[in-house]
């Protein structure tokens, strides 16, 4: 493997190397098959990126096929958790006469299927600063210009792993990347997904509400239950989430997810990762304390391992309502945590053996 010089990123106190994206891949791709139509034919080619590197980089295949040159390069994503890490990305150029550089999508490319924030519906999904990459490296003197059809074999497969059909793009990776680079911090990854889909429900819905949801069961449970409102799925990032939802003017929020995360919102943890706060337990101690629940019951509530348990001991015991008044706590807490005493919020619990009406 070709050493980049890409350098690292401290996440979380470990040391992380960085990849570079399927964008890089791509113009990569392209420059060295419109350089084999050059007769120039080498097992490295040099792409500038917008994060201000040169990237040298490794061309897994070559050949020619009529007048038509294909070329490879396979992503490497540094330590960046990335579902197309490893995946091989082509380009199949071919010459033209009057200048232009025409970029397409072919095989393991998405579609887009929904108006959106990336391109228009049935354009494939090769992003502008990809594209912008493609044609600085590929842009000559004179009249010669190219016909670029990017392809990825493996594409659709990848595609499941991702979150493209949550933001209107089907039957294929997107060719994707701001800066050509690919920095080792999977949260911010992953909130800028987030983001998008919220974007995409404001193209697509409107302002007026939006369900929020913690993972794939809540997603589920989402399904069956009457809220009418278009959801996102957030993991742990409720404060971020929430202050996004709430800037980009939802009128309202429904918030839905297990009580042993909701748990540690309802006193005040707007990350729930377990990493940054276990307090799960600590949460049903605070809020039965202050219904003057006796010492030993919440002594002995110390006990539990998990918030399934202190719930199903707090419904045996008869203080069930502690669920409730968790809801209300959070609440609460949202509306201090966006500075709107009036804003119209709803958070619902849930556990796993009693669903959603645990009260």
């Amino acid at each position: 493997m070709i050493d980049n010089g890409l350098g690292h990123e401290i996440v979380a106190g470990k040391k992380l190397r960085r990849g570079y994206t399927t964008g890089s891949c791509a113009t990569g791709a392209a420059k060295a098959a419109a350089l084999m139509l050059e007769g120039i034919s080498s097992d490295c080619v040099e792409i500038g990126t917008p994060f201000g590197v040169t990237l040298r980089l490794e061309v897994n295949k070559r050949y020619m096929e009529g007048d038509e040159a294909i070329c490879s390069i396979i992503k490497d994503a540094g330590d960046d958790p990335d579902a197309t890490d490893g995946i091989e990305v082509f380009a199949r150029v071919s010459k033209r006469s009057d200048g232009k550089i025409i970029i397409s999508g072919g095989v393991g490319v998405g579609r887009i299927v929904r108006k959106g924030i990336f391109g228009e519906v049935g354009e494939h999904a090769i992003n502008k600063v990809p594209r912008q990459m493609i044609g600085r490296e590929l842009q000559q003197p004179g009249s010669t210009g190219y016909n670029v059809q990017i392809f990825v074999p493996e594409g659709e497969e990848i595609a499941k792993k991702t979150f493209n059909r949550n933001i209107g793009i089907e039957g294929g990776i997107s060719i994707i990347g701001t800066t050509g680079i690919v920095q080792p911090m999977s949260e911010k990854a992953l909130l800028k997904t987030i983001y998008l889909e919220m974007d995409q429900v404001l193209l697509e819905r409107g302002d007026t509400g939006l369900l929020l949801v913690l993972g794939n069961h809540g997603e589920k449970l989402a399904e069956g239950m009457s809220l009418e409102l278009p959801a996102v799925k957030i993991s742990n990032f409720i404060g971020d989430s929430i202050q996004y939802a709430y800037n980009k003017g939802f009128k309202s929020i429904a918030l839905l997810g297990h009580v042993g995360k909701l748990s540690k919102l309802s006193i005040g943890a707007f990350n729930t990762h377990s990493r940054i706060c276990d307090t799960r337990i600590e949460a049903f101690v605070y809020h039965l304390a202050l219904m003057g629940v006796p010492l030993d019951f919440l002594q002995d509530l110390q006990n539990c391992l998990t918030a399934e348990e202190a719930v199903h001991r707090c419904i045996d015991e008869g203080y069930p309502e502690v669920v409730k008044r968790m809801e209300e706590s959070a609440q609460e807490r949202i509306r201090t945590y966006l500075k709107d005493d009036g804003y119209e919020i709803r958070v619902i619990m849930y556990s796993m053996e009693g669903g959603v009406d645990l009260c």
